[in-house]
Order: structure tokens, then C-alpha cells, then sequence
């Protein structure tokens, strides 16, 4: 089986959330640090292998771990083992603040994570701290170096590309790139129905930054079926990646593959969504969850519709992963 559509879009990849909680501020994100909206409590182990069972019968092949900040639930490393043993899941990746990513990463490797992605807004320490509320790029840093001394290749390092707090940082990024093998994403700062001022002032398109690149000799990377939705680029002279997230860009929900389950089970059709669809009981039957799948991924829209000022019912992006 798989899931489609009603715009011919079929779905191989979930980002699964396992927490709303997330012990970094960032300017972005959570300004005034985590607040507890919702008093309902998290997927809990069982929960979490049936809908990875039920979205892998439905063609899933890529799950995401995300958070919140995933790394503050106790029981992640059994999380990743989970679902890196349920048939069909070929790939186990997580996003992750670096938050003791060189105590923790061991544990996560060994349980078979497949791919990490590391947000870095800042290759400066004390810009690195304001935008993210803690000093502690070094840890990150050496976190991807040990994942690497260790053979791990799909490291991925994200940056929201902010008009007042890190725009000049290009050039910078470029030179780390030239000697460090990782998928360095800028993602374009999107709007929320929280951040209108943040957002008018620091929004940045990432056209221009692919501009820049092509004019430099960078060159486009064919996608594979299971990609995330940054279009990456590479250059024969550095020995990392480039990848834009361009939301605002005209096409980009075209090649939208991605679901989301928020760490209270409900299922997001689209991160700007107007609403989430409980899952939670209709866990006990595969059958009835697969149908009750099915069903509402009918409503799923043919846009995010951004451009217009659409942000659905998202006041930030903590509770569904980004």
C-alpha cells in the first residue's frame, strides 16, 4: 500500500515528534523558552511502534525523530531501536539541537540511527549564543567531528537564515564546507502566528543564496524519492553540500513526500495545517488506523499557502517538529 494524494503526491516520509519539550531558546522558535501549552502526555513506547508499524504497511520507508528537542526524552536511545526494527523502515533519522551531543551520540549509533541532522544558525560562539539562549557550539562541533572519525556520513547541519543575526554568515559557512563532509541546509525563516514582527524583519529569501551559489559554480543534486525538501547543491572544490529550503518558493509543495505525527499523536498533514487528526484511538486496530490515514489525508491541501499569510493554527514550530 501507499499513500497518495488526492494531487498525485505520495508520502514515504514521516516526522514523528516524541516531545513539544526543548531546552534551548531560540529567537526563532521559542523566544521566552518552553511553555507547556498542553497537559496531555507524550507517546509512549508501545504508541510509538504501532504507528511506526501502521506507516510502514502504508509505505513509509523514512522516519524522522524530532522534538521539541528528542534528546530530553530518557528513552530515545530505545526509540531509534524501535524504529529501526520495524520491517519496512529503511531509514532512521533525528533532528536535534546537539544538546550532550558527544555523550549521546554513542547511544544513538549504536541503536542504529541512520542519519543526524544538527542545528548550527551561527559558526560564531557568541552569535551562536544569542540566536540559541546556551554557549555550546563547541560541543556540537565536536559531536559531528566524532560522528565522523566514526565513519557516519549523513550528517546534516541546519541554519535559519535570519536578516539581523546571521546573514553575513556565508562566506564563513563556505569555508568550513571546503574541508568538513557535511549537508549544510539554510532554511528560509517562515512565518507562524506568533512571530509576524520577528518574522518582517528578518526574513531572507533563499533565491538569492542559490544565485550566489550557481554563480560560483555550484551545481544541483538530483533528489531521490525519500529526500527531505531542501534542493542541495555541490561544488567539486568543497568537500561538503549545500541544501536551500525555499518554502516561499512557488513549487515547493509539488514535491511534498512528508507527514507529521506531533508527540501527542495527532497527524499534521502539512506543518501549516489548520488542525491535527488524533490518532490515538484508533491505535488498537491496524486496520482502522490505516483507513482513518487514508481518510484524512483527503483533506490535505494542494499548498501550504504562506503566500498568502496562511500559517493555519501554528503559533511555533516546537509541538510538530518543524
Amino acid at each position: 500500500m501507499t499513500l497518495q494524494d488526492a494531487f498525485g503526491r505520495r508520502f514515504t516520509y514521516l516526522r514523528l515528534s516524541i516531545t513539544d519539550v526543548c531546552n534551548f531558546r531560540c529567537n526563532y522558535c521559542l523566544p521566552d523558552g518552553y511553555q507547556c501549552n498542553d497537559d496531555s502526555s507524550p507517546l509512549d513506547l508501545d504508541e510509538i511502534a504501532r504507528i511506526a508499524h501502521i506507516f510502514a504497511r502504508l509505505g513509509t520507508r523514512k522516519i524522522r525523530i524530532t522534538g521539541g528537542e528528542p534528546s530530553v526524552r530518557r528513552d530515545l536511545v530505545e526509540i531509534i531501536r524501535i524504529l529501526k526494527q520495524t520491517p519496512g523502515i529503511e531509514q532512521v533519522a533525528i533532528t536535534t539541537n546537539g544538546w550532550k551531543l558527544p555523550q549521546f551520540l554513542p547511544q544513538w549509533l549504536e541503536a542504529g540511527l541512520d542519519s543526524l541532522n544538527v542545528s548550527i544558525d551561527s559558526l560564531d560562539p557568541r552569535q551562536f549564543q544569542a540566536i540559541t539562549g546556551h554557549d555550546r557550539l563547541s560541543d556540537l562541533l565536536t559531536g559531528i567531528e566524532q560522528a565522523q572519525q566514526a565513519g557516519f556520513e549523513r550528517i546534516k547541519v541546519n541554519a535559519v537564515l535570519m536578516r539581523e543575526h546571521n546573514s553575513d554568515q556565508l562566506p564563513v559557512f563556505l569555508d568550513w564546507l571546503r574541508q568538513t563532509p557535511v549537508t549544510l541546509r539554510f532554511i528560509e525563516l517562515m512565518q507562524t502566528g506568533s512571530n509576524q514582527a520577528f518574522f518582517d524583519a528578518n526574513h531572507l529569501s533563499g533565491a538569492d543564496i542559490r544565485d550566489q551559489l550557481l554563480a560560483q559554480g555550484w551545481q544541483a543534486q538530483t533528489r531521490t524519492v525519500t529526500d527531505g525538501p531542501a534542493s542541495e547543491y555541490w561544488h567539486p572544490e568543497y568537500q561538503g553540500k549545500i541544501g536551500l529550503i525555499m518554502p516561499y518558493s512557488p513549487d515547493f509543495c509539488a514535491s511534498c513526500n512528508r507527514l507529521r505525527v506531533s508527540a501527542q499523536g495527532k497527524l499534521h498533514l502539512c506543518l501549516f495545517g489548520d488542525e491535527g487528526y488524533d490518532l490515538r484511538p484508533h491505535l488498537n486496530s491496524t486496520a482502522a488506523s490505516e483507513a482513518f490515514i487514508q481518510g484524512c489525508l483527503k483533506e490535505k491541501k494542494i499548498s501550504h499557502f504562506l503566500h498568502d499569510g496562511h500559517t493555519g493554527q501554528n503559533q511555533g514550530f516546537a509541538g510538530i517538529g518543524g
